[in-house]
């Protein structure tokens, strides 16, 4: 890889991850605006915020098709492109058609960065693929706590929704210039034959994970787009608790090599399953001081999920090459899209029926997010039965992979 800034292209693919974690941190802080400002009740907001998530697996399915011939470069470039039209079209939007369509195009950078990233990372740094992506992966903990206390410091002085969005636009021209005349590396180290890939992927193993990445995806992300709505009335500031799940995330991946070696990829998913239905029963029922405990303890379960499952893609199905990776992330994103408006709905309906049943305004927020996590608590659940299945089937697995690197 002669004439390429490896540590530069890292770099700029890790800002362009904190742009993608940005515009879902702050998003969720300006729910409650928008269900102000333009009336949007919170299965709107679910269809609003699903768009995204619409977007990021048909960039991420194209971007993970196209790879292998034309390498990450054009695809960063069209995530530079869509992310800048988005977040302007965002804030000039003046009712609910155009945000579908900024949120999409939002939806569509974000897919990009991954399918370009992903297999850029795991082509650059074949010796630790796991260990780095995990690294790259600090940024979107890492971008949701700065979009959290930006959010919450931008809303407490009064600023505008509008200017919350725009704010997003500075590392995106950051993330632009770093890429600028860069070399890019060929596909060289993963498998760039799309017969391979797509055959590949016809395997039980990917199928498999594929149902698990759509639950872990949903347990992660859905939770934390509707933060705000589902812990509005706990009695702790929602933006300062995404903050201190995320920014724990962070911390802990960034040091998730040694976690990673020691109880290789798949003890790793399986713990965190353990974890996450724990904290989410907690938060199901935690009012106050509490809901602090169990925040931490739901970080500690979700912060290896993402990266974890597309490591483990690319080490224990590596013939499914940049499709495989984009695939396996697209299909999470996808399946969190069509659970938000669900979500949503459940908020709606156990609100409705708890202002039927003769509380207060508030109240009814309480107990409609807590009974709306308590519901989501089953996914993990699944996980663990799931993952449980893998880890006993973990020296089988090894051998297989050592098989397929010789």
């Amino acid at each position: 890889m002669e004439n390429i800034n490896k540590n530069r292209l890292f770099i700029a693919s890790c800002i362009s991850l904190i742009v993608t974690a940005m515009t879902f941190a702050l998003r969720a802080g300006i729910m409650g605006e928008l269900n102000v400002e333009f009336g949007f009740n919170d299965t709107q907001l679910g269809w609003m915020n699903s768009m995204a998530f619409y977007g990021f697996p048909v960039s991420m399915i194209i971007g993970g098709l196209i790879y292998p011939k034309i390498g990450p470069k054009p695809i960063l470039w069209v995530a530079f492109i869509c992310h800048l039209l988005g977040l302007i079209l965002t804030i000039i939007a003046k009712s609910f058609v155009p945000l579908l369509v900024s949120t999409f195009l939002i939806g569509l950078a974000n897919g990009a960065v991954e399918a370009a990233c992903n297999p850029l990372i795991a082509d650059m740094y074949t010796k630790n693929r796991t260990t780095m992506l995990n690294k790259f992966h600090v940024w979107f903990p890492g971008g949701i706590v700065i979009g959290a206390l930006l959010g919450e410091f931008m809303g407490n002085a009064g600023l505008s929704w509008q200017i919350q969005i725009a704010i997003m636009i500075i590392p995106t021209l950051i993330y632009g210039y770093l890429i600028l005349g860069q070399k890019f590396p060929k596909a060289e180290n993963i498998e760039s034959d799309i017969k391979m890939n797509i055959k590949s992927m016809f395997t039980p193993l990917f199928i498999f994970m594929l149902v698990c990445m759509g639950l872990t995806a949903t347990t992660e992300l859905g939770t934390g787009q509707f933060i705000e709505r589902l812990l509005g009335q706990a009695g702790a500031p929602p933006l300062i608790i995404l903050a201190i799940v995320t920014g724990l995330m962070a911390v802990g991946r960034y040091f998730a090599g040694p976690i990673i070696h020691k109880l290789n990829p798949v003890g790793v998913l399986f713990g965190s399953a353990i974890i996450a239905s724990l904290a989410l029963y907690l938060l199901s029922s935690a009012t106050g001081p509490m809901v602090y405990v169990a925040a931490i303890l739901f970080s500690c379960g979700v912060m290896y999920f993402w990266p974890t499952m597309i490591g483990f893609i690319s080490e224990y199905s590596h013939k499914t090459g940049a499709l495989g990776m984009s695939i396996i992330g697209g299909f999470g994103m996808l399946i969190t899209g069509i659970s938000l408006p669900k979500i949503g709905q459940m908020l709606d309906e156990e609100r409705t029926n708890a202002l039927d049943s003769g509380v207060s305004a508030e109240a009814a927020d309480l107990v409609a997010g807590q009974a709306t996590l308590g519901n989501i608590m089953w996914l993990p659940v699944i996980l663990i039965v799931l993952f449980g299945i893998l880890f006993l089937m973990r020296n089988k697995l090894e051998e297989k992979r050592l098989k397929q690197e010789h």
